[in-house]
């Protein structure tokens, strides 16, 4: 009997899904370490984790660092804790490992603006442009692709391009305006977005400021101009994190998904950190909704049953290889 709860158990933990709760008495955090052990697992976490899940991570970081470390693993098993275009693309690194996600349904708001189909019709326009996607993307987007980046090294791969060629920027039309003005480079933008970057506001933005005159208001380059216009400093969230470290001033408006304040405080226990606030009168804060879903019961169930797994085509997998690894080799120039 208990081999068919566990068959039953793995088939929903595919589809995302989670079937037997977790008895109340565990430890948690203990049992997933051990769980770890046992496997020959390793865990990476994005920083928009819950705190949590960060807390458990052997590699905590923005998507360059964790997308760098997948590709030096030698465990058996890598368990995302992020959404999954990020455990893809750590498949797409080590496609010989197996690699797991929480929670399949922990997905992203820019990646799925972007399909494939319509994208390799946008792409057909423009036949002699470099292709640069952020990699917010599916594997499909990046299979499309010559190079990816990440908004950590963005202005670094746009500026390897050569001068004389075009260049089409996706999915993050945002992020491609802010790279715009940054590297002088014109660039043909696909129209997509993050629903949480996307989420603050301006107006209530300028109130909290003036509320905290003497907090500095820092942002992601995935929000919108107006956000970055006014931002004493635009970085990615690892550029964010060190900022607030090496700048003098002891309080922040910190405009980008809300789980980097855990580790902000943490670093700077002595600082104040402010979540930017967001149009939905209901929240205070922009969170992920996707990020989010993974939890500590999750991870414990996923690292139980080896499920669910991150599965891609072989074919797939070596024409998205390509742009990621000419990404982490540039990082290496």
């Amino acid at each position: 009997m208990k081999k068919s709860l566990d068959f039953i158990q793995g088939e929903l933990s595919k589809l995302g899904y989670i079937s037997a709760p977790v008895d109340k008495s565990t430890d948690l955090p203990k049992a997933i370490q051990k769980l770890k052990k046992e496997k020959n697992a390793v865990l990476l976490a994005h920083y928009y984790q819950d705190p949590a899940i960060q807390e458990l991570a052997d590699y905590l970081g923005d998507s360059l660092y964790l997308a760098q470390q997948a590709a030096k693993i030698e465990a058996d098993v890598i368990v995302f804790a992020g959404v999954h275009f990020m455990a893809e693309t750590a498949k797409i690194i080590n496609p010989t490992k197996k690699v797991l996600l929480p929670d399949l349904k922990a997905g992203c708001s820019l990646a799925d603006s972007c399909p494939p189909a319509d994208f390799a019709i946008f792409k057909a326009q423009y036949p002699n442009a470099v292709v640069v996607t952020y990699i917010n993307c599916s594997a499909e987007i990046k299979a499309l692709s010559d190079i990816v980046c990440t908004s950590s090294n963005a202005v670094k791969v746009i500026e390897s391009i050569s001068k004389d060629r075009e260049i089409i920027f996706a999915p993050d039309k945002n992020l491609g305006r802010y790279l715009i003005q940054k590297t002088g480079r014109e660039m043909f933008l696909w129209d997509g977005a993050c629903i949480v970057h996307e989420a603050f506001s301006f107006e209530k933005i300028i109130i909290l400021a003036k509320e905290n005159p003497k907090a500095k208001f820092i942002a992601h380059p995935e929000s919108e101009s107006q956000i970055l216009d006014i931002a004493h400093y635009i970085g990615s969230t690892s550029g964010l994190l060190r900022y607030v470290q090496e700048d003098s001033s002891t309080s922040y408006i910190v405009a980008t998904e809300s789980g980097i304040l855990h580790e902000m405080q943490k670093c700077c226990p002595e600082k104040i950190f402010i979540p930017a606030p967001v149009e939905d009168d209901t929240c205070a804060c922009s969170e992920c909704a996707f990020m989010k879903l993974n939890t500590l019961e999750k991870l414990y169930t996923c690292l139980v049953y080896g499920l669910p797994e991150i599965q891609l085509d072989t074919q797939l997998m070596s024409k998205a290889r390509k742009p990621i690894e000419r990404m982490l080799n540039l990082g290496r120039s």
